[in-house]
């Protein structure tokens, strides 16, 4: 018995994915050379988590609304301040990326580093009083100068959760499945990865560490939705007697439904976060909707597409069964 809610596309669908392959590799590759382009000629535009800069906290009699006194600080030449709660709503800290420019307004014009706690000190001025409203006034509670090392450190320790990331992945499919089919989750992941990233540097957005984390969870993303086709693939082996080609388009098409539904409902989680999480989280919140997307159709037209072409072309003998999980698939419904 199908609910119509629950199976938006038929299990029995004849869609000839395989056709397009050529093509969806193509079009695949061309958008993973322009993220590329705008990568290597724009770079990324590094927030304050990565530079170092000032961190201010201030204290107001009444919560004064964090997406106001962003806008405040952003009439008063304060772009691109990071704005966010703590402890009581009445309590804010500022981290402002220096660039030398708001250190100079207070007579130190070599910057906030150069002069360390002193031009915090008078940065952390001139954002409380921009900060302020006649009936709200700001008071600082302290400043401190971020160094840059922190920033190295947090590149360094994000490169490596990545670096963790991967191989961890490419150890679980080459142990579940097949060494080919590791290889093709793996570029099919890193592709998605880079076109998102791609698009922050080719639109200049603050690349801070909740838009990392947001990258992080488009590697989990893609990557289980590429699994959930791969088994598919396998299960389909053991019962079906049709060329490789055929079982690979019968399984894109067996779980195009589950695909689209798991896609749209995290693109919806995503989505409420981008609306109602604040212009701190604004950042993860499209890395996550954007990567859900092209996450979604690379699982659909690039993962299954690779193991068709060159070394990673799949045979009979790669997806038959091992003999290992012929058990445990047997025991499936």
């Amino acid at each position: 018995m199908k609910i119509f809610p629950l199976t938006l596309i038929p299990n029995d669908t004849k869609i000839d994915f395989m056709r397009l392959r050529m093509v969806s590799l193509f079009v695949a590759i061309l958008i993973a050379l322009a993220a590329v382009g705008a990568i290597a000629t724009k770079g990324f535009n590094f927030a304050l988590d990565f530079t170092g800069g000032v961190g201010v906290e201030l204290h107001f009699n009444t919560p004064p609304g964090v997406d106001a006194v962003r806008d405040r600080l952003t009439a008063a030449g304060f772009e691109s301040a990071q704005v966010q709660t703590y402890g009581t709503g009445s309590d804010l800290l500022i981290r402002l990326q220096d660039n030398g420019e708001h250190a100079a307004q207070t007579g130190n014009v070599s910057g906030a580093q150069g002069n360390g706690e002193a031009a915090a000190a008078g940065i952390a001025q001139q954002i409380a009083k921009a900060a302020s409203t006649p009936d709200n006034q700001a008071e600082v509670r302290s400043s401190s100068v971020i160094s840059a090392q922190v920033g190295r450190d947090l590149a360094k320790n994000a490169a490596m959760a990545m670096a963790f990331v991967i191989i961890g992945f490419m150890a679980y499919i080459a142990f579940r499945f097949e060494w080919k089919f590791a290889v093709a989750a793996i570029l099919t992941t890193l592709h998605d990865v880079l076109v998102v990233a791609g698009f922050f540097a080719f639109t200049q957005r603050e690349f801070d560490l909740t838009l990392m984390a947001g990258l992080l969870t488009v590697m989990g993303f893609s990557i289980n939705d590429t699994i959930v086709v791969f088994d598919r693939v396998r299960e389909n082996f053991r019962t079906m007697r049709a060329d490789p080609l055929t079982v690979l388009n019968t399984s894109i098409n067996q779980t195009l439904s589950r695909t689209i539904i798991t896609s749209f409902v995290a693109f919806l989680t995503g989505l409420a976060l981008y609306i109602y999480g604040g212009g701190s989280l604004e950042g993860m919140a499209m890395s996550q909707m954007l990567g859900i997307v092209i996450g979604t159709l690379s699982s659909i037209f690039v993962a299954c597409t690779l193991l068709t072409y060159g070394p990673l072309k799949v045979t009979k003998q790669d997806l038959l069964p091992k003999a290992k999980d012929e058990a445990a698939l047997a025991r499936r419904p």
